[in-house]
């Protein structure tokens, strides 16, 4: 088992210019990680193979790994020529992965911002067959390179463990599994404990990520709230000192024999790198505990 960090955690400082994603690497292995995942916020990797190579030799210069490529994607394209177009951007997508030496990527499978309303299972049946047909082919292609594909319980709309358990059942490729994510059953009012249970045979990649959880009952004020699927509030904590119970999940993971790459995602309004840092601290210390 491997406790690193997503480049989304350092969102924020890359983006508004206080270190680049190279300085983040440089980052992440000082302060205790033994991977970076790459999430191509605030950098492009698109037609920028310098950068691909640089970020390569910083990982081994400072000694982690790259443990995934994860992109954002809408593959529910209802327009056959904007279908192909997504499906040929995501590959383009799979070919940066192989370039950086991965073989785990993640791909979403729908907008992550989308109407409550049409989050609903009567339309998420409608849309399966583009979304199996989708993830077949994205799946097929990278598996030219040794590459598996996942689906995360992202977002709104593709998330929950029983809409994630069927579509990797229905695509049906061995090289088609799941990140899981600990943290977003919050956003479609999941249990996370029970979520994860049921996602763990098809996991090869974990985020950890904790919220905090308020009712409209109780209104917290102004921050970095958002609702959840059923009118709920959550926003992003350092990971141990949310909501969700990070012991028992990381126990459920390590019982379960899950020995790859643990990936602390944090996206709480505290500084980047404070939260960062000490996430990962409390997985290490809590994955031992356990």
């Amino acid at each position: 088992m491997k406790v690193g960090l997503s480049t989304y955690s350092l969102e924020s400082v890359i983006v508004d210019g206080q270190m680049d994603v190279l300085e983040a690497i440089e980052w992440i292995a000082a302060n205790g990680g033994d991977h970076v995942e790459i999430v191509p916020f605030g950098f492009d990797l698109v037609d920028n193979d310098e950068l691909i190579e640089d970020i390569c030799k910083k990982t081994k210069e400072v000694g982690i790994d790259i443990s995934n490529y994860a992109v954002l994607a809408n593959l529910i394209q209802y327009d056959e020529e904007e279908y192909e177009n997504e499906i040929k951007r995501i590959k383009m997508h799979v070919d940066i992965a192989n370039k950086l030496g991965v073989k785990l990527m993640r791909h979403d499978v729908s907008a992550f911002r989308r109407k409550a309303e049409e989050n609903t299972i009567n339309n998420f049946e409608k849309d399966f067959p583009i979304m199996v047909k989708a993830c077949r082919t994205i799946a097929d292609y990278a598996a030219t390179y040794g590459i598996t594909t996942t689906v995360e319980n992202h977002g709104f709309y593709v998330n929950g463990s029983d809409r994630i358990c069927r579509l990797v059942e229905q695509v049906d490729r061995s090289n088609f599994k799941v990140t899981l994510d600990v943290g977003n059953f919050m956003c479609v009012d999941e249990d996370s404990l029970v979520g994860i249970k049921k996602l763990l045979p098809y996991t090869v990649m974990v985020h950890l990520k904790d919220f905090y959880l308020r009712y409209p009952s109780k209104h917290p004020g102004d921050g970095r709230w958002f609702i959840t699927n059923h009118g709920n509030m959550i926003r992003g904590a350092i990971v141990g000192q949310g909501e969700i119970d990070i012991w028992q999940a990381l126990k459920m993971i390590k019982d379960y024999g899950y020995d790859g790459y643990i990936s602390v995602e944090f996206e709480g309004m505290e500084d980047s790198r404070l939260g960062s840092k000490i996430g990962m601290d409390n997985a290490l210390r809590i994955f031992k505990e356990v």
